[in-house]
């Protein structure tokens, strides 16, 4: 199980970052989005993952939660719906 705030790694690229969302999908498909650290003083784009591709390194960070209800930088491009 992997809570958000905890540091993960993709088993198959080595990609290891902060999982910072979680996504279900209607199919069952599981992803966090992983933010992997600054670097030069520049943030990337989190990328997201399968579940089952993810381990746990570390306890990583806790962050106080504050509902701001505002559109998060990392959220998914599209919903994948379609529109009639």
């Amino acid at each position: 199980m992997i809570k958000l705030g905890q540091k993960v790694r993709c088993i198959v690229t080595g990609f290891t970052g902060i999982a910072i969302s979680k996504v279900e999908y209607l199919n069952g498909c599981v992803q966090y989005c992983v933010k992997p650290p600054v670097v030069d003083n520049k943030s990337a784009d989190g990328e997201y993952i399968d579940q089952q591709q993810l381990e746990v390194v570390d306890d990583g960070v806790a962050v106080k939660k504050n509902n701001t209800g505002g559109v998060m930088s990392d959220m998914p491009k599209g919903n994948g719906l379609s529109r009639r």
